[in-house]
């Protein structure tokens, strides 16, 4: 048996929020110290809330995600408000400084009208003035074509234990791309290869001009953009989009 639970505490597993490591957790993690009142969107587990609360973040941290087995995870803290839904699902009105969506969060609004929505809303939430921060895998450097099922994808082990000590292999393949639209899904399996566990994921991949067009028609502006996680600029060798966005 491999639960949904069993997934999220896999995902933590695999990819743990590490700010000395992952210079990505590092960027989010001195915005969201800063910031009196955070939004998490997509906040999965809540491990960056989390770990801003043990690193002294005393002001409001709130996180909100589809999935009710990570929001599980993520509720293992009382002190930080946990919400199950979508940023478009809630009326939130100028009550954060810092909205966030970290770890390619944002590439999960696919459609054109669910992506304007969940602006709109992470917009009205801000404050005057407040600031969006997320990031996007650049399309130019085709991350897809490294899903493959040898395990090769951003580095990670393709072979993992869980915390029980289970033995488990990770791979992920590509079912389609269409446009700057990609399906993918992420199997878990025994050794031997019996499957355990199947997860279909779709996102969007936007280059720059289509993502700052959305930006601006949701009342955005963008104050800052980068193609890594040094605040260096985009260029054509970049993997990553970084943008920090302000509230008009």
């Amino acid at each position: 048996m491999f639960s949904d639970a069993d997934a999220a505490a896999l995902y933590d597993l695999m990819y743990p929020w590490d700010v000395a490591r992952f210079p990505s957790d590092a960027f989010h993690h001195d915005l969201v110290m800063a910031a009196d009142a955070v939004l998490d969107v997509g906040c999965g587990t809540g491990s960056m809330l989390h770990h801003a609360r043990e690193c002294g973040h005393s002001g409001r941290l709130a996180g909100i995600d589809p999935n009710r087995a990570a929001l599980e995870r993520a509720r293992r803290r009382t002190d930080i408000e946990w919400y199950e839904g979508t940023a478009a699902d809630v009326s939130w009105d100028r009550e954060f400084d810092l909205a966030t969506m970290a770890s390619n969060a944002f590439q999960c609004l696919v459609g054109d009208d669910e992506l304007r929505a969940s602006l709109v809303a992470i917009r009205t939430a801000l404050r005057d003035g407040g600031r969006f921060a997320f990031e996007t895998r650049h399309p130019q450097a085709r991350a897809w074509e490294t899903w493959t099922p040898d395990g090769s994808d951003d580095g990670n082990a393709a072979d993992v234990v869980d915390a029980s000590g289970r033995a488990l292999r990770v791979w992920h393949e590509v079912e389609s791309v269409v446009g700057d639209v990609v399906t993918f899904t992420e199997t878990t399996a025994e050794p031997d290869g019996a499957v355990l566990y199947v997860d279909r994921t779709t996102l969007r991949f936007l280059d720059v001009p289509a993502l700052n067009a959305f930006l601006a028609e949701a009342g955005f502006a963008v104050e800052g953009q980068y193609g890594d996680w040094f605040r260096g600029p985009v260029t054509d060798a970049s993997q990553v989009i970084v943008t920090i966005a302000r509230r008009g």
